[in-house]
């Protein structure tokens, strides 16, 4: 019996000293977040992580909560070790902070700031229309942020709809899907003004863009 307790005692223990946390300002996620605030880009999203230096990968997030004087607010971490934040100017006049737990070391992961699609606009059939919509946003989000110098911002050239590795798409879009499982729907395919038919919802859709 006493050694059971001994092997739980060492694996809390050894768990707690792996596991290091970030305490980040939540204007720094605020700044981002309110770009959003826009009928014209209200089918987008920021989702925060960090990005692993060496391994070129995401950093496992264990928890994430947004922490007042007042109160704390736990945040849902995604399965992609991503996380999203309320827009919300009174967390940052209160000088908010958002406390990450990470099972990486923590001065091995940087940020990663990604815009992508809502999650309610992922499902399996899309007309044209809504395809389009869903580009307009991205277009609209990066001629917004240049202003009058929008010319000199990235632009969007389509979508990428993103699943797993082995997903099996129909074979019209077999061409379109690489071996990551990222389907690109370029502006010459929109001008084709097809719908989309796919097997699973993508697990999120962003956009092409290039400067």
């Amino acid at each position: 019996m006493k050694s059971i307790i001994l092997i739980l005692w060492l694996i809390f223990i050894s768990s707690d000293l792996a596991a290091e946390t970030l305490d980040v300002e939540y204007s720094s996620f605020y700044s981002h977040v309110k770009k959003l605030d826009d009928p014209d880009t209200d089918a987008l999203r920021f989702a925060f992580g960090f990005m692993h230096i060496a391994d070129k990968r995401l950093c496992h997030v264990s928890s994430a909560q947004i922490k007042t004087q007042k109160q704390t607010l736990a945040l849902t971490i995604e399965n992609n070790n991503r996380f999203t934040v309320p827009t919300d100017k009174i967390l940052k006049m209160a000088r908010a902070k958002v406390v990450i737990e990470l099972d990486d070391q923590a001065n091995q992961c940087d940020m990663s700031v990604q815009l992508e699609t809502l999650p309610s606009f992922l499902k399996t059939q899309y007309n044209h229309d809504e395809l389009l919509l869903l580009f307009k946003q991205y277009q609209a989000f990066f001629d917004e942020m240049g202003g009058f110098l929008s010319f000199m911002m990235p632009a969007p050239e389509g979508l990428l709809f993103h699943f797993e590795e082995d997903v099996r798409l129909p074979e019209e879009l077999q061409t379109l899907v690489d071996k990551k499982g990222t389907l690109t729907l370029s502006k010459t395919w929109f001008m084709q003004q097809k719908g989309l038919y796919l097997p699973n919802k993508p697990l999120r859709i962003t956009a092409i863009v290039k400067n």
